[in-house]
């Protein structure tokens, strides 16, 4: 099982980006699903999650400019960023608790991170 995430990139302030994040291999359910960052000198934060069900949260920093989904069929989970700021900078990560094909229980995966960088 592993989680791979795309969609990093440097963008201008205020503007946007789209990350994704896609499970694979032999699972057999995906639980809640979620975004997490982190930036040079600080501890990895929450950004947001969403449940297998839909319901979602947010840290108080990205609400109102971010939005998290999933699409259950492909085992992805997306973060679309609007009005992006430089405090935004960061390594997001994706996370996930994941039922393995052969497991008994979830079991929490990260995947492997990818650079949002916003600079004029």
């Amino acid at each position: 099982v592993q989680l791979q995430a795309s969609g990093g990139g440097l963008v201008q302030p205020g503007g946007s980006l789209r990350l994704s994040c896609a499970a694979s291999g032999s699972i057999r359910s995906v639980n809640a699903m979620g975004w997490y960052r982190q930036a040079p000198g600080k501890q990895r934060e929450l950004v947001a999650i969403i449940s297998n069900v839909g319901s979602t949260n947010y840290a108080d920093s990205v609400k109102g400019r971010s939005t998290i989904s999933r699409d259950n069929s492909k085992s992805t989970v997306y973060l679309q960023m609007n009005t992006l700021k430089p405090d935004d900078t960061a390594v997001y990560y994706c996370n996930a608790w994941i039922l393995p094909s052969s497991g008994l229980s979830s079991r929490n995966y990260w995947g492997q991170g990818t650079q949002v960088t916003v600079s004029s």
